[in-house]
């Protein structure tokens, strides 16, 4: 019951307060105001044992019991003269002789200068005065744990998201383990660090502001493990819902909490369920972690079901997680044997006994013929095969080297076809890289697969083109091209130069061969 005003004799046990009020609203002015509350003990306490009461008014107080003042905290009534003092959350003994088993009233003399708006919504409890002291303990280390628990895997993951800046989902999962880090040593720490009431409010909207983060990252997290249609959208207005819920009611924080905890478990639940209905690896298991937690709200109180719920959530999160990074490690594994596989290749195309014997024997009739051009030859091969050798373990290599390369191949087959090649080249940008051989495999493709003009000649051009989201490499042949010869989309040659721009680009590539009138005409795109 509440009384605005102040009268010593309010205190009293036996005063009449059924014209008092059960609940004021507002108290202007820092006024002083009572409560009054009657309390039967059933049981008196044990010797040597006193009950305890513990009470979180939004005031500064005095507290009786039974008329007998047992407790102050701060300055009730000279708060606007005086600096703020006392704290929240106090715990004060009760004296064995006034806890006997009866009815009894306690009293507070109360002023909330700070606080006007908010009165009599604070929470009393009576037991044994150590219990109360060690449960305390016990529960806000049992928290302190739990927020540790999750430092260390926010910290964890915040390195291996650093070793690899792609992945957006273990970033977010780290965020989402220090936020609730965080809301727990905020909400728990009352219980060790003084808190005067002025700053409960300020508290209480970290609180919010902490849950709001974890409200919107753990959707969207869902969101990029399982896409479903019309994302960007659902996503904005889900913001929008959590910011509305937010700035909604200044002082209704136990309503802004059960809001945003409930829209982000009903979006995420959506979320998953559909990854669950396309049969996307994990989410069967992480539908049924969303379900324990809600099992766990219906069994249980709010505060522990947040917790509790949370931390279910986040173990689905970290199961995915986990899934990605298998994925990952089988992926890299399969980029080694692909790795080792191309260079394989690379020393394949560079010491095939059919391109030796050939090459070997046109050496022969040049160095019969003329020494001179057989030295040249030789000269030539030398180069290729050292080029060769530079870049045999290289994933990208520079567009000159490249270029290079050809122009030495061009000098070779020169000499053991004794055709005229001649190489082109225009709008060629020398900081570009390219996979190696990619070119020399195609202008390889263009000299088995061309026959010569009427000059004796054949010409190779090899054109560079940068757009905003691409750059291609137009490589042309110019000669005669036999009818009988037909383009193999999955030759050896083609199959080299797919898996090389797969290892250094992903699916950011598109490869284009046709036959043209001129010869042939090769396009590679590749996306930024």
């Amino acid at each position: 019951m509440f009384k605005i005003g102040d009268h010593p004799a309010w205190a009293e046990k036996d005063w009449n307060d059924n014209t008092w009020e059960r609940r004021i609203k507002y108290v202007p002015d820092g006024q002083i105001f009572w409560s009054r509350t009657k309390i039967d003990i059933l049981t008196a306490p044990e010797e040597f044992r006193p009950y305890g009461l513990q009470i979180d008014p939004y005031a500064e107080y005095e507290i009786f019991w039974d008329g007998v003042l047992i407790g102050e905290n701060g300055n009730p009534g000279q708060e606007a003269e005086l600096p703020p003092e006392g704290e929240l959350w106090i715990t004060y003994g009760i004296p064995r002789h006034l806890a006997t088993e009866g009815e009894h009233v306690l009293a507070l003399r109360l002023s909330n200068y700070y606080f006007p708006d908010h009165v009599g919504r604070y929470e009393l409890e009576i037991a044994d005065y150590d219990d109360l002291l060690t449960d305390l303990l016990i529960k806000t280390s049992y928290m302190h744990v739990f927020a540790g628990a999750f430092l260390i895997i926010s910290i964890y993951f915040l390195f291996l998201f650093l070793n690899n800046r792609k992945e957006y989902p273990t970033l977010i999962f780290s965020i989402c383990c220090f936020l609730i880090f965080a809301l727990v040593l905020t909400v728990f720490s009352k219980d060790y660090v003084p808190v005067h009431y002025s700053l409960h409010v300020i508290r209480l909207q970290i609180i919010n502001s902490f849950l709001l983060g974890i409200s919107f990252l753990i959707p969207y997290y869902f969101s990029i493990q399982f896409p479903y249609p019309r994302r960007g959208l659902s996503l904005i207005l889900y913001a929008a819902l959590l910011i509305f819920f937010w700035l909604k009611d200044g002082h209704a924080f136990d309503f802004k909490t059960v809001s945003m905890v409930l829209s982000m478990w009903c979006f995420s639940f959506g979320m998953v369920a559909y990854g669950a209905y396309k049969n996307v690896r994990g989410a069967r298991l992480v539908l049924g972690t969303l379900l324990l937690s809600i099992a766990v709200f219906l069994a249980s109180g709010f505060v522990v079901s947040m917790y509790t719920g949370m931390g279910l959530i986040l173990l689905g999160m970290l199961y995915l997680l986990t899934l990605n990074i298998k994925a990952q490690r089988l992926a890299y594994e399969n980029s080694l044997v692909q790795s080792t596989r191309l260079r394989l290749e690379l020393l394949k195309k560079n010491i095939q006994p059919h391109f030796l014997m050939n090459t070997l024997t046109s050496l022969l009739d040049w160095v019969e013929e003329s020494p001179k051009k057989g030295v040249l030859f030789i000269e030539a091969l030398a180069k290729e095969f050292d080029l060769f050798n530079q870049i045999e373990d290289q994933t990208l290599i520079p567009i000159a080297q490249e270029i290079a390369l050809c122009k030495t191949h061009l000098e070779i087959m020169e000499y053991r076809k004794e055709i005229n090649y001649t190489w082109e080249e225009e709008g060629i940008e020398l900081e570009q890289k390219v996979p190696p051989a990619i070119l020399h495999t195609l202008l390889e493709n263009g000299i088995t697969h061309s026959l010569p003009l009427e000059e004796n000649n054949i010409k190779f051009k090899l054109i560079f083109e940068s757009a905003d989201d691409h750059k291609s490499y137009t490589f042309l042949t110019f000669a005669n091209v036999a009818s009988q010869t037909t383009i193999k989309e999955e030759g050896t040659g083609l199959k080299y130069i797919k898996a090389r721009l797969t290892e250094s680009y992903g699916a950011k590539w598109e490869l284009d061969a046709e036959r043209v009138n001129h010869g042939w005409k090769n396009v590679i795109k590749i996306y930024h």
